[in-house]
């Protein structure tokens, strides 16, 4: 036995049960008809005159319906007379090459075919000014010929920094449609300052160029659109304020203040940009954000297969496995660092054999005097919350909470031969 093995062997996994977890499920339904109603607002309409080349910036994160909503506003902007097209706004994502964007909106869903709209995608982006503090602003060069700009996004906290306005539309604009230089622009100075840089930046843009309105959309605890709006440009600075309280209101959760182990079976880009959403976890990759559970050792058992080997965010964490790190594609993961600035997620977790030794580790670390007491949950990763397991020192808090449900008996988790989990 070695001595890691000899350390661990008297650490008990606790006994779990399945518990169902609530939350808001409402979503539009007839998403087509509803954005159309927002659309043909007056203030929207009387913005496009016939002829008039359109520039729709569309985005590499998979929000939902992305493919329904871009044909409607295409749709929409054609039978006013313009000449609406697709511009790939995704900073440096797709390898930050023209051709890697164009892919990354085709995986989407987004084709030529699909929404009715030619894509024209390049990395050629034209500066337009600097903030006070010498911050170059950069727009895509297609959208800043444009006689029109329309963007695309979903509002939604960011996972590394706080302020009025975070994931949505003003990044989109400020990031998005900066291509890789913009991306790189607006990180140079770090996340510390992105609440003040994201609106500044894209209130710059906004002011020099046709910027028309913005899609945006709020998703629900199931992904799901809940609620879209068309803002128009004079409207996106105040009203998308309004917009990420209720997306926060809106995000899942776990209804635990405090836990002494989180075990989270996977991570993956297509799960999080940041492998598992801090938003949920309350481990932030940076200082300048907050909210969540207090949960004092994280475990990641696995990467995805779709996050080909980026296991970012397994940094994050206190304890990866031999399997995670088998699997981990160095090269690309520590891309995403050097992209963001933030390297804290690329390290590597303290590396145990398999799932047992990696949950055992977490709970003998977890600074408890009696480790059969451990408040453990387990999920599957940040996305699926909707069922999660608990340990029986966590029973009661369930029983009293409006939002969760018991659904199974106490049982031991079950490991192979390899001690990873079946």
């Amino acid at each position: 036995m070695g001595i890691l093995q000899e350390l661990l062997k008297d650490i008990p996994v606790p006994k779990m049960a399945k518990v169902k977890v609530k939350f808001d499920d409402n979503r539009i339904e007839n998403l087509g008809q509803a954005l159309n109603e927002k659309l043909k607002q007056e203030k929207i309409q009387q913005k496009i005159k016939p002829g008039m080349e359109i520039a729709i910036a569309v985005g590499s994160r998979g929000l939902d319906r992305i493919v329904e909503i871009t044909a409607t506003t295409v749709q929409f902007l054609k039978e006013l007379g313009a000449k609406p097209f697709i511009v790939p706004s995704m900073g440096s994502h797709g390898g930050a090459t023209a051709e890697g964007q164009r892919a990354v909106l085709e995986h989407l869903g987004v084709t030529e075919e699909s929404v009715k709209a030619e894509i024209r995608s390049s990395m050629e982006v034209v500066k337009i000014g600097e903030l006070p503090n010498g911050l170059p602003v950069y727009v895509d060069t297609f959208a800043s010929k444009a006689d029109g700009i329309v963007v695309i996004n979903r509002v939604k906290p960011h996972t590394a920094f706080r302020g009025p306005v975070e994931s949505g539309i003003m990044k989109m604009i400020s990031i998005g449609l900066g291509k890789q230089k913009g991306a790189e622009a607006c990180h140079q100075l770090g996340f510390k300052y992105m609440a003040e840089h994201v609106p500044a930046m894209a209130k710059m843009i906004m002011e020099k160029l046709p910027v028309l309105f913005g899609v945006a959309t709020i998703e629900n605890s199931f992904d799901k659109v809940a609620r879209i709006e068309v803002l128009a440009v004079e409207e996106i600075a105040e009203k998308e304020v309004e917009l990420q309280n209720i997306s926060k209101q809106l995000m899942p959760k776990l209804f635990f203040d405090q836990l002494d182990v989180l075990v989270v079976d996977e991570i993956g880009k297509n799960i999080s940009g940041d492998g598992m959403d801090p938003n949920i976890t309350g481990r932030y990759p940076t200082p300048y954000a907050f909210g969540g559970p207090d949960i004092n050792k994280i475990v990641v058992l696995d990467v995805t297969p779709q996050s080909e080997g980026n296991a970012n965010g397994v940094g994050t964490a206190d304890f990866t496995t031999k399997r995670l790190l088998d699997k981990m594609d160095l090269e690309g993961t520590y891309a995403n660092g050097l992209t963001s600035t933030v390297v804290a997620p690329t390290k590597i977790a303290t590396t145990l054999p398999n799932d047992h030794e990696a949950i055992q580790a977490a709970i003998k670390t977890s600074n408890i005097l009696d480790f059969k007491q451990v408040k453990m949950v387990r999920i599957k990763n940040t996305l699926q919350l909707s069922e999660i397991e608990v340990s029986e020192a966590l029973l009661e808090q369930v029983a009293e909470h409006s939002n969760m449900d018991k659904c199974s008996d106490l049982y031991h988790l079950q490991f192979d031969e390899n001690g990873n989990l079946f």
